[in-house]
């Protein structure tokens, strides 16, 4: 028997299982799948109370919450999978798939939300394959949440490039950044309000250049390397994500409202 607040995560990795731990603190008592494509995090899954199966598992079973967080990376049907996930959902309470910011077609450091244009098809391969994913999530009168650069402490861009120490990008790309925690909670919102067929927009209202976040990562003092810097001079720039819309209609607000915040530092 499926209860009336289950919930299926299909790709139940950072971002989902903070959206099973929100879930499970509103919904005391309901049950929590979790679609893996390999076995080796069951065990952890269970760990958390989340009821883990393989994707290539057949169950006729349905659910009335669905959330698609697994990456395009894993992957080469993204859409045929996502179409899979929808199947399973029986109509009830909600779809969701979590998306990318990548598709609005801004790549001049300018201005960008909720209306903004997508690329058209053709142009890249990777946004092709999200809107792609997208029309398919619209056409079963699901919800896309578009979200910004996820992170934390030790998740995200300006970790990868702490590591990396010297990155041939530009300083001044603006980026636009979300907290695993403030994704899952918008996830998680999406979700209970029982939406159709809408696309929502998920970012801190604080774009960074790629400089400033580094300068911000060593201002904190928070971590032992030390990032070198910045050495492209001719790649794209990027844009500057605002989502006043999905903020005012879901009633929505980050628990980590910029980078600096998170990190403790002025800005």
């Amino acid at each position: 028997m499926v209860g009336e607040n289950d919930l299926l995560i299909v790709g139940p990795g950072v971002l989902g299982r903070l959206v099973a731990e929100k879930w499970r603190e509103e919904h005391p008592g309901c049950q929590i799948y979790g679609q893996t494509v390999t076995t080796d995090h069951h065990n952890e899954l269970i760990s958390l109370g989340i009821n883990p199966f393989l994707k290539e598992t057949k169950t006729d079973q349905k659910f009335p919450y669905v959330i698609f967080c697994a990456p395009p990376s894993k992957t080469p049907d993204y859409a045929g999978d996502i179409r899979l996930a929808a199947l399973s959902w029986n109509g009830e309470g909600s779809f969701v798939f979590t998306s990318s910011s990548a598709p609005y077609d801004c790549n001049d450091n300018g201005p960008c939300d909720e209306d903004t244009p997508t690329v058209p098809i053709g142009r890249s391969p990777r946004t092709d394959t999200l809107l792609k994913a997208e029309k398919v999530v619209l056409e079963f009168d699901g919800c896309v949440v578009r979200l910004a650069g996820l992170y934390k402490m030790d998740r995200g861009a300006h970790f990868y490039w702490l590591h990396k120490g010297t990155v041939d990008a530009r300083p001044d790309h603006i980026l636009n950044l979300i907290h695993y925690e403030d994704a899952a909670s918008l996830s998680v919102t999406i979700l209970k309000k029982k939406l159709r067929g809408r696309i929502f927009l998920g970012c801190d209202n604080h774009p960074l250049s790629r400089q400033e976040v580094m300068d911000l990562v060593d201002k904190s003092g928070k971590f032992d390397k030390k990032f070198q810097g910045f050495t492209g001079t001719s790649d794209p720039l990027g844009k500057k994500l605002n989502n006043s819309n999905t903020r005012k209609e879901l009633g929505w607000e980050p628990k980590y409202p910029s980078f600096a915040h998170f990190l403790g530092v002025s800005e």
